[in-house]
């Protein structure tokens, strides 16, 4: 395996806490990653917001500016775990679809594989850049966009049900399921938008649980407790 994209949950990266960062967690995916890095593996990393603000968290404002809030809660996940990552001495860079004066640079294919040619981890942060459309879109668009092999979402939950686990403790668990059904069951690995996205270019994606020990490491090496979903 080449390159990959990991789509890092907000929910996942507070932890316990639910809020804001939980450091413990970063730093053990920052020693995860960097595992992957020195095995030659380039590592391409989107946050969700989900830590900080949803977009539909407010009632009250126009949805348009919900989600610009939501994308730059994003660009503060990035910064913060790009930090993490270079304090266990990875190279970074955050790419965003708009301008962030000094923060960030502008996102284009030809950037991020210059970032990877020179061995960086490069944050893909911001969404897409447009409201409407959630993370999960943007993980889709720039793992079709940099030709990632794979996307391995580390969320809260270790894999892809036909039923809400938390509410319903019969849920049955998925080893394998086909982009197809998750289409037609609705189940909600990532939205409709992104599922369809994913279905229509062929984009794999590998759901597991980002609190089980070294689990990042284990799905790339094989050692897989999750849920594939096969395109």
């Amino acid at each position: 395996m080449k390159r990959v994209l990991l789509k890092l949950s907000g929910e996942a990266l507070a932890g316990d806490k639910k809020t804001g960062f939980d450091e413990a967690t970063c730093i053990k995916v920052a020693e995860q990653v960097k595992k992957l890095t020195e095995d030659g593996i380039q590592v391409a990393i989107v946050t969700g917001g989900g830590n900080f603000w949803r977009g539909r968290t407010s009632e009250t404002i126009d949805r348009t500016k919900a989600d610009q809030i939501g994308m730059l809660a994003t660009v503060m996940n990035c910064i913060y775990v790009s930090e993490i990552f270079r304090s266990t001495g990875m190279q970074t860079n955050i790419l965003t679809p708009f301008v962030c004066g000094a923060f960030t640079e502008l996102f284009s294919k030809d950037k991020a594989n210059s970032c990877f040619a020179q061995g960086q981890v490069v944050f893909f942060a911001g969404g897409t850049g447009h409201p409407y459309f959630s993370t999960d879109t943007g993980v889709v668009l720039r793992a079709i966009e940099v030709e990632a092999e794979v996307i391995l979402l580390a969320k809260a939950i270790d894999g892809v049900y036909d039923d809400d686990p938390n509410k319903n403790p019969n849920a049955k668990k998925f080893d394998e399921v086909s982009i197809d059904e998750v289409v037609a069951r609705n189940l909600q690995v990532v939205d409709m938008t992104a599922s369809i996205l994913a279905r229509d270019n062929k984009m794999p994606m590998w759901v597991f649980g980002l609190n089980e020990e070294n689990s990042i490491v284990n799905t790339v090496k094989g050692k897989f407790n999750g849920t594939k979903v096969t395109v």
